[in-house]
């Protein structure tokens, strides 16, 4: 099998063009159906029984009231379910989370843990019964609260290193004229995705059939033939239409504990997790303490940079937030040092949330340039393009393109940047301080190799079958628009299925690099199928069909720097009184390769700066600090931005196609959010003159902020042109 060479294809009309969603009236009309929703002849329905105490050892389970209880069916707990293999390194090159790994012993690492499953004929009966059910456990203290000098904390890889530096990091900071020397934190977010972890299983033939709601079909279906020690071919894994998922939907206990009640009781199981379940059972962002220091010359430059970040994980899952890996990217220096660290507590396993590290990195280190172009005197634009790099401020390698300059210059433009008064805290609206502020963001752009089947019909049509995961971005729609220019026909006559294990291997819906990767395997196929048909003397009934396999294509790849950029600007308002903090407008200019629906893309966009915003003013999942559990682990306890919080919201993007890929594509599903909050806290210092380095930035803290401390004048603009034309 050949793959095509790289290059961007001839626009042919379909790629580049507003395309509404095209399962978008299923979706309306409620003819979509999700993983809950699916029926099945037989069903019987599971609910988990989480654990009470926060650290501890199961003493025992009292099943024989419970089992006595109308429609149920069985309890399953670590005293009968059957035993998991757990000694694998996964797909995605991490052992698995032993949270999806129930009931294999009596310990209890954190509150929340999954302890028994309830099987019943109805859902309102395994509540009931689960409700009812009566665990005893021997409690054990432990330790949830993630601080700064934590004696556990240690340095963590996951798919980088966990350390890097070059020079000499104290004599240069020694030497600088200016230094930011700051910590900031911050807080353990949620998902909160609209549809819940839903999975059903049920044994067909001597085969597992799951369907889920997840980001990669065969992602799962690895995971869980490695789990019940079956062949790979012996699962299938369906997830047709997913509502959300952020990087929590892998592998979960719901699935594994639907597949072990599925084959104790031969019948098709479905377990659905709760709003409250979710807090503790589908992962969530750690929590980030980060220490920032800046050494600079006096015009800006700098000299010295540390960024060092420390996070926290379970006690069986190790998992880093890898918050100083945005500064690997962003700015160099001639002493340069990031370190990622983690500590093991008892808290429930964190997992991969919207740009992870690049999200809580940005806040730490876009707050601390602009600190320093405060100290310097510098427009915090000006001060950003002084530290343009050439080359990988890490890795040395080339940049396959970098147009942060160009983001920063059009949306300085149409932000009206240049009117900007740089001295805090001197524009009023009534009673409202008002400030604007910026920040920039980046976020991996790299592809996994994959495979599709492409099928030129009888009738003229084609079907793309293709392993893909549509979250509610609207990918479906963009492979649809790929690969009708790749076939050179119309969007009409292709259609795409996705979300089936059995299409074969292909990368998840994850990292920004879902849809490069998938539409890379589908070009493939299409230009093979198009060689096939030349020559063809006509189309069977059942059509013809090609496979690719992109594995030979991105091996081949030179090896670069290869990110999305973005540019994010925000204006704030502040009740110095009441310390209410209101957004008035953001724009976000993006250079995020070839934009293949500007309709999708400009969602994706707009709703990841509106999690920033959400990111910098109100998420926030708090702990007690005795009991180790949440506060009110739902949405009435865990605030999100809601309408009357999105301000006016402006998301567009310069021309930056990647010449390394076939159709010059790079990814958008994570910059959004990366800087939006930095640029929300860079703007409440403009309003009120003070810092605010903790999110979320709630009223009290507004409140009880000290005094701002001086400022050094503004320098203004360089000679000859506007800071942003430098």
């Amino acid at each position: 099998m050949t793959t095509t060479t790289p290059g961007p294809t001839a626009l042919r009309g379909a790629v580049g063009t507003a395309h509404t969603r095209v399962e978008g009236r299923d979706k309306v009309t409620g003819a979509a159906r999700y993983a809950g929703e699916i029926p099945f002849a037989g069903l019987a329905h599971g609910w988990l029984v989480l654990s009470t105490v926060t650290r501890g050892r199961i003493r025992h389970v009292d099943t024989a009231p419970v089992l006595a209880m109308p429609g149920v069916l069985t309890v399953l707990h670590h005293g009968n379910a059957p035993r998991l293999h757990t000694d694998y390194v996964g797909m995605l090159g991490t052992p698995p989370d032993l949270t999806a790994a129930v009931f294999q012993d009596s310990r209890v690492p954190f509150a929340g843990w999954p302890v028994a499953l309830v099987v019943a004929d109805t859902p309102e009966q395994a509540r009931e019964a689960a409700e009812a059910l009566v665990v005893m456990y021997d409690e054990e203290p432990h330790d949830t609260v993630l601080t700064a000098g934590h004696p556990g904390a240690h340095p963590v890889g996951g798919h980088m290193p966990a350390e890097t530096e070059k020079g000499d990091l104290e004599a240069e900071l020694a030497a600088s004229a200016v230094v930011v020397d700051e910590e900031y934190t911050t807080p353990e977010e949620q998902h909160s995705m609209m549809e819940p972890h839903a999975a059903t299983a049920r044994w067909d033939g001597g085969r597992l059939e799951v369907v889920d709601s997840n980001q990669g079909t065969t992602w799962v279906q690895s995971e869980l033939a490695e789990m019940f020690s079956l062949d790979a071919s012996s699962v299938r894994v369906r997830s047709e239409h997913i509502g959300g998922g952020f990087g929590s939907k892998g592998l979960r206990a719901h699935q594994v504990s639907a597949v072990l009640a599925a084959t104790v009781l031969r019948r098709p199981v479905r377990v659905v997790m709760t709003r409250r379940q979710m807090f503790s059972l589908a992962g969530h962002r750690s929590p980030t303490t980060q220490r920032v220091r800046l050494g600079a010359c006096p015009d800006g430059r700098l000299r010295a940079l540390d960024h060092r970040s420390l996070s926290r994980t379970s006690t069986v899952y190790e998992f880093v937030e890898p918050s100083a890996a945005v500064a690997r990217v962003m700015y160099d220096a001639d002493a340069h040092r990031t370190a990622n660290h983690v500590v093991g507590l008892d808290v429930p396993s964190p997992t991969w949330m919207r740009a992870p590290g690049e999200a809580p990195g940005s806040f730490a280190i876009e707050t601390a340039l602009d600190e320093l172009a405060v100290r310097c005197g510098l427009d915090p634009i000006e001060l950003r393009l002084r530290n343009e790099p050439e080359v990988g401020p890490v890795s040395g390698l080339p940049f396959s393109s970098r147009n942060l300059p160009a983001c920063f210059r059009e949306g300085a433009r149409r932000f009206g940047w240049a009117d900007r008064d740089p001295r805090p805290g001197v524009r009023r609206d009534g009673r409202w301080l008002r400030g604007t502020g910026t920040a920039a963001a980046s976020y991996s752009a790299g592809a996994v190799p994959s495979t599709a089947l492409v099928t030129a019909e009888a009738d003229g049509s084609f079907t793309v079958r293709i392993a893909a995961a549509d979250l509610g971005t609207g990918a479906r729609t963009a492979l649809t628009l790929i690969a009708a220019d790749a076939l050179e026909t119309a969007p009409a006559r292709v259609r795409v299925r996705i979300g089936d294990s059995d299409f074969g291997p292909a990368m998840i819906a994850g990292g920004s690099m879902g849809t490069r990767s998938w539409a890379w395997a589908i070009t493939a196929a299409a230009a093979e199928l198009r060689e096939r048909l030349a020559v063809a003397p006509g189309i069977p009934p059942e059509g013809i069909t090609v496979r690719s396999d992109t594995a030979e294509a991105i091996g081949a790849l030179a090896q670069k720097e290869r990110h999305s950029f973005g540019a994010q600007f925000a204006e704030v308002a502040v009740d110095a009184a009441t310390g209410e903090v209101r957004v008035r407008r953001m724009l976000g200019i993006f250079a995020a390769g070839r934009i293949v629906n500007p309709l999708t893309a400009r969602n994706q966009l707009v709703g990841g700066m509106v999690w920033g915003l959400s990111m910098a003013l109100h998420e926030e999942a708090v702990r007690d600090r005795n009991t180790g559990r949440h506060y009110s682990p739902d949405l009435a306890g865990y605030h999100v931005a809601t309408h009357a919080d999105v301000p006016d919201i402006e998301a567009d993007w310069v021309e930056d196609p990647d010449p390394d890929d076939p159709v010059g594509i790079k990814g958008l599903g994570e910059v959004g959010i990366v800087g939006a909050a930095a640029a929300v806290a860079n703007a409440v210092w403009h309003a009120t003159g003070v810092r605010q380095r903790h999110l979320p930035i709630r009223p009290d803290r507004i409140l009880t902020a000290p005094a701002p401390a001086p400022t050094r004048e503004w320098a203004g603009p360089p000679a000859g042109g506007g800071a942003v034309d430098a």
